[in-house]
Formats: structure tokens, C-alpha cells, sequence
């Protein structure tokens, strides 16, 4: 337990570091943003921020690999390893390069294949999300002001607040009627994207959120915050997330009505 507090600790200097750098460039008229091979959008500051967290790990956890969204897998400096850090420099690329406030830095340690501490932290927004395997999860602007956060008590779908990223991917994976049947069904539904959603479920504020495909820097500092609070994080399947899964996290209450829901391909 030690073991992942002070990862924690250092994950939240990490994000010290990565905050000061994305701010600098949120919003500058000099940014720079290029497309990636797959037409996502890469910016200065997505590979500024990896730049720097991956030089202050070679220094402090040289035993420890490095998987980052820009600059791929790394093996640890002492030699491989079953520790490796997951960095997703700037998570919301689309909306940091369009000056909406909703991004951050994810933070993930993973041993084996099982993210076992995560750290979110959202500058724009004045706020940060981290947990650590039996430690529970916190919410708050830095480790020194957090309070801990669990997930919401609703156990109907018609009740529930429902949250997703977009329609497009469920309509390429045929599962666009099923997703529609559930957002016509539930008490709300709203598309916070990225990982925004799973920040709000984590803390209760809303009960259930799915997406069709992420990649592993998207999801694994989400998986530890979310199961720590008391929630659920799986794929379609209810299998532990993996790369390029689909994704649904909910308050563990909901999991099976939605798994049930989104079974039907139209």
C-alpha cells in the first residue's frame, strides 16, 4: 500500500510539471498542431508534457518502463520490468486546440496488464482526480485539498444519468439503435467526452458512461479512480478493458442493465 502512495506522490509532481506546461500553451496564438497518421491532432504542448514526464521517470523510477500516446512503449532504463508508466500527455487534444477547458493529463502505474494507481488532472478546470489500489479515490485542486469521492446509489436506468462521447463510433460497431434505446430510456443523458464522464461517475454526478473504442493511455488512469470509488469499468463483453476496447464504466449497480442494453447490434 506505501508502495502506491508514494507513486501517488509522485504522479501528483508529475502533473505539477505537466500542468505548468499546458497552461503556458492552452489558448496561445503560437501553438502549434499537426495530424497524425490516423487524422487525430497532436499539438506542441501533447509532446512538450510527454517530453517532461518521461525525463523527470528516467530519473526517479528507473525501473519502471514508460507506454505514452506520443512517443509509444519504452523500456525501463535497469531493464524490462513488470512496472510501466501509461501517460496520455493531453487527453482532449480536439478541445485544448479549440480553447475548451475540458482536457488534462492522465497519469497510470501498471503492473502486469492491471492499472493499479491513476491520476487525472484538469488544470482548465481547477481540479484533479487520483486513487491508488486499496486507497481509495480523491478529488480535489492537489493532494493537500482532496476529498474522497464514491459513486452514486441509483439502481434503475430510468433513474439514472447516462453519459457518452459521441454517436459515431456506436453507429461504425452497429450498436446505434441500442444506444439510442438507452438514451431515450434513462431519467438524462448528456456527452461529456473523454475523461470527463468518468471523472463525473467517480464522484456521483452521474451513474453510467460507455464509449466504443479506447486505446490504453485513454483508459488506464481512469480504471483505478473509477474502482476505487465504488464503480465498474469493463468492455462490452464485461471483460477487464484492454487496448483498443470498447469501454463501459457505471456505479457497478447499473453495470449489467447497460452490458444487457447495448448487446443488440441494429
Amino acid at each position: 500500500m506505501a508502495g502506491y502512495a508514494d507513486d501517488l506522490a509522485l504522479a501528483h509532481v508529475l502533473a505539477d510539471a505537466a500542468d505548468a506546461i499546458s497552461m503556458a500553451r492552452f489558448r496561445a496564438l503560437d501553438l502549434k498542431v499537426e495530424s497524425k497518421p490516423d487524422l487525430t491532432p497532436v499539438s506542441d504542448a501533447d509532446t512538450a508534457v510527454e517530453k517532461a514526464i518521461r525525463a523527470t521517470l528516467a530519473r526517479a523510477r528507473p525501473r519502471d518502463g514508460v507506454l505514452g500516446e506520443e512517443f509509444g512503449r519504452t523500456e525501463a532504463t535497469a531493464g524490462p520490468g513488470n512496472r510501466y508508466w501509461v501517460i496520455d500527455p493531453i487527453d482532449g487534444t480536439k478541445n485544448f486546440v479549440r480553447g475548451v477547458p475540458i482536457w488534462a493529463t492522465l497519469i497510470a502505474l501498471m503492473e502486469g496488464d492491471t492499472p493499479v494507481a491513476g491520476l487525472v488532472s484538469a488544470p482548465a478546470l481547477g481540479r484533479r482526480w487520483w486513487a491508488g489500489r486499496g486507497l481509495g479515490a480523491y478529488a480535489g485542486r492537489n493532494q493537500h485539498s482532496a476529498t474522497r469521492i464514491s459513486v452514486s446509489s441509483v439502481r434503475k436506468m430510468t433513474d439514472a444519468s447516462f453519459c457518452y462521447a459521441s454517436l459515431n463510433g456506436w453507429a461504425d460497431n452497429g450498436r446505434l439503435d441500442a444506444m439510442m434505446d438507452i438514451l431515450l430510456g434513462v431519467w438524462r443523458s448528456r456527452a461529456y467526452g473523454d475523461f470527463y464522464g468518468y471523472m463525473l461517475l467517480a464522484e456521483g454526478a452521474l451513474d453510467a458512461m460507455a464509449e466504443p473504442e479506447l486505446s490504453l493511455w485513454d483508459m488506464a488512469a481512469l480504471i483505478p479512480i473509477v474502482t476505487e470509488a465504488g464503480g465498474k469499468i469493463t468492455d462490452l463483453d464485461g471483460r477487464p478493458t484492454a487496448d483498443k476496447s470498447s469501454v463501459i464504466g457505471t456505479n457497478g449497480l447499473l453495470h449489467e442493465s447497460v452490458l444487457t442494453a447495448l448487446a443488440r447490434r441494429g
